[in-house]
């Protein structure tokens, strides 16, 4: 019970500090004439991403069971370590909303060099292998589809921004 209250913490704090660092962005890409797309369906993104650990919660507190996965508790930090070079590649440019500055070069550095949309690997990866550190195998599945349908919309408004 302890672990996974350690680390359903652990991954609360760091989507605050995802949003802490995501506003403070977007505070300097307005200021630098930016236009944010993608609206409407944002809040999907935000309800889908709470529901995400209240499910996780949820599943958690109704298992007879409680063990965890060295394996994909292992996988999990790799990614962030991921994750962590992807925001370092875009520094001010990475936002949890998709902003445009008109006259700014895409960001081709990094590991931009290499994939066109690694933030959205990162988070593929989280919500199917988070749950799975627990072996939470509902939320797993459940919010994998989820997320899928909400990317497929997201890519699409990014792609048509990334034209612009």
């Amino acid at each position: 019970m302890m672990t996974f209250v350690l680390f359903i913490s652990f991954i609360i704090l760091l989507r605050i500090g995802e949003l802490i660092l995501s506003r403070s962005n977007e505070i300097w890409l307005l200021q630098n004439g930016a236009v944010e797309y993608g609206q409407k369906h944002y809040p999907y993104i935000v309800a889908l991403h709470v529901l995400f650990i209240v499910s996780l919660i949820i599943e958690y507190s109704t298992k007879q069971t409680a063990f965890f996965s060295l394996f994909f508790l292992v996988l999990y930090l790799l990614f962030l370590a991921f994750k962590v070079w992807v925001i370092l590649s875009l520094g001010k440019f990475w936002n949890t909303k998709i902003y445009h500055i008109s006259d700014f070069p895409l960001i081709k550095n990094g590991v931009y060099k290499y994939v066109k949309h690694p933030n959205y690997l990162v988070v593929i990866a989280e919500i199917a292998i988070i749950p799975l550190v627990f072996h939470l195998y509902y939320t797993a599945i459940a919010f994998t589809i989820l997320n899928a349908i909400m990317l497929s919309v997201r890519v699409k408004e990014e792609n048509k921004v990334l034209k612009i």
